[in-house]
Formats: C-alpha cells, structure tokens, sequence
C-alpha cells in the first residue's frame, strides 16, 4: 500500500511532490455521461491557491488545471480522468539549508527514518501542496452529487488562533480571505498582522456542511459514514481534530440534551424532521437525512522563522530557522480541502448505496 489512493468506488490517487514539474490525480470509477470541463474544476482551485492575500504564502501558483483524459465531447466516459497541475513558482534553493537537519514539527523525521532518504523541497510529497489535487478531484464528485442527488457543501472558518469567530451568516465567507462567516475582519486582520511580525504562526478550526443530504448512506460497523469522514478529514495536512456534530461537547451534555428528538412532519424528508442535530447527520454510521455537520482542528503552520532546537542527519544539535514562503496559518486556505474531502467521502457512499439499494 502506497496511502496515495483515496476511496474505492470512487478512486483517486493523488501524485506529484511541491517542488516537482506538476502535481494531479487519477479519477477512477466516475460515472459516465457528465458534463466536465477545466472550468467546472477552476473555481476551487481558485479559492484554495496561494498567493490570494497578505495573509497566506506569497507563493504564486496559477494552479491552472488541465483535463488530460476520461472526457469526450465535454462528457465524462467512465474511464480514468486525469488531472494535472503544473508547479511554476518553485524556489528549492530556500530548502538548501535544511536539507540534512530535521524540521521540528514536519514529516522530515518520519520520512527520512521510512525511505531513507526525502525531497526537503517544500516538503516534496508532504508538503499542503499536495491538497490540490484532491480539491480538483473534490469538485468533480461536488459537481455530480449537486446535479445527481442536490447535495452541496460549504465550509467557514469558526476560530483561529485564539479569536472564537461567531458566525453571523454563510453570505460573508466567499468575501473575505479568512472564509469567515461574519462581515467585520479586522480584528482578524490585525492579528495574523502582528502574527507575521511575531515570527509565529497560529492554528485554526474549520467547519464543513454538507447540505441536501438524503437518508441511508453510510454502513454499520467498519463502513460508517462518520468514520470515513474522521479518515478522509485527518488526512488533511496539519489536521489534528475532527469532531462530527457536537463533538467534544457531547462529553458535558446530558442525554436528554444531546439525543437529537424526532417529530412527524409530512413536509420534511421521511416524514420525520430532527429537533436538533447533536449527531452531525449520522446515527449508526448511517446517515439521517440531516445536514452533516463536521468541524476539523488545524494545528499552526510548522514553517516559521524563529529558530528552533532539532538535530540533523548525524544526530548533532542544530537551530533550525525554516526560510521560504509559508502560510502564517494553513488554516485560512483549508475550507475548500475540507469541502473536497467530505464531498469524496458522500461521493463513495453514494456510490455504494446505489449498488446495494439501488437507486
């Protein structure tokens, strides 16, 4: 096993490294007779690339993305679609120095102990970059879910740092560089500001809807819809934390709280419309019908400019200081991965709900 393939029925397998000539994926097992162009994929990608504020890695990649198979005529063919992003702004030589010492907080360690050696460019196959091709793949199952089932996702930031984010409504997160669902900013603005001077970075926590959702995806035991959301979600980069529904917080609920009630509406799905939804849309790993409703914890970017204590590649002490260009706080590009992932992960269990329910 690789670990660079995610889903079964819906199959990606991701590949590329930071600083190589391109990154992309292979679609397997997308359903024939979609519509599909560059541009259906684009708008993603847009919202996660680098360079879009002040506030995230300078690095400027265009992330333009090429469709190289699996569509004819602008539809999809049922055979594997490739995807591929090509690397344009690629500065190696700010890794130069780090080349032989091991990043506190990075997968330079582990790498290095695993393979016996590792690309330190960027953190080659480590690296956020690598995000990318799974949000391209993300919007290829989003596009077929909206369109199949009327199933959409959105995502906010609802804290970083130490700022709790209120949330005032969905309409301001697509105007602001944080994904924020409120209209004011500023206090967030001044604080990666003063962040940045800092030499610091901070995390984040990130929420992540699905909307439209129907009943029955999910399988008891080892298949359950929560569970492949927890795997798809920690296989986030810096993803440290997934809660579904309320969480953590369920621990300090009584159950006459956290139970979510049940009541005859001959207007909702089912019949049956939810009080509440301390569950996140999953009871049994199966879904209720109810939105999903999953919240992530990033931890703060390992990339920074204050040195710190590490060893190299002989075990000697070194102060590691980590150059280049580096998100303050990966969390502010995470909302769109998030989106990606959950969408792979209700793209699966479509699947396989209608190979063994039908319909």
């Amino acid at each position: 096993m690789s670990g660079s393939t995610f889903g079964h029925l819906f199959a990606v397998t991701n590949f590329g490294e930071s600083h190589g000539p391109a990154i992309g994926c292979v679609i397997d097992g997308c359903p024939p007779g979609m519509l599909l162009a560059e541009a259906d994929i684009q708008g993603d990608l847009d919202r996660r690339r680098p360079g879009t504020s002040r506030f995230v890695t300078q690095r400027q990649e265009e992330d333009k993305v090429q469709i190289l198979s699996g569509v004819y005529e602008g539809r999809t063919t049922g055979t594997p679609i490739a995807l591929l992003i090509h690397n344009t702004d690629q500065r190696s030589k700010d890794y130069s120095e780090v080349a032989l010492q091991f990043r506190p907080g990075h997968a330079d360690y582990t790498y290095w102990r695993k393979y016996g050696l590792r690309d330190p460019r960027g953190g080659g196959r480590s690296s956020a970059r690598l995000t990318a091709p799974m949000v391209a793949a993300g919007a290829v199952a989003k596009k077929w879910l909206a369109e199949q089932r009327g199933i959409a996702f959105k995502a906010c930031m609802t804290q970083i740092g130490e700022i709790a984010i209120p949330f005032e409504s969905w309409d301001h997160v697509p105007h602001n560089p944080f994904f924020a669902p409120k209209a004011d900013v500023s206090e967030l603005e001044a604080y990666m500001d003063a962040l940045r001077k800092s030499q610091d970075s901070c995390g984040a926590r990130i929420r992540v809807v699905a909307t439209g959702m129907p009943v029955g995806l999910g399988q008891p035991l080892f298949d359950k819809l929560d569970a492949d959301i927890a795997y798809a979600m920690m296989g986030i980069n810096a993803v440290k934390g997934v809660e579904i529904g309320s969480g953590f917080a369920s621990v300090a609920q009584r159950g006459t709280v956290h139970g979510d009630s049940m009541l005859p509406d001959a207007t909702a799905a089912r019949g049956v419309k939810f009080a509440t939804n301390h569950a996140g849309g999953v009871l049994g790993g199966i879904s209720t019908g109810q939105d999903l409703d999953v919240s992530i914890a990033i931890k703060p970017t390992s990339s920074i400019t204050s040195p710190r204590d590490s060893v190299n590649v002989h075990g000697e002490p070194v102060q590691v200081v980590t150059k280049g260009r580096h998100d303050p706080c990966v969390g502010i590009r995470a909302a769109p991965i998030a989106e990606a992932m959950l969408a792979l992960v209700v793209m699966e269990h479509a699947l396989a709900h209608r190979a063994q329910c039908g319909g």
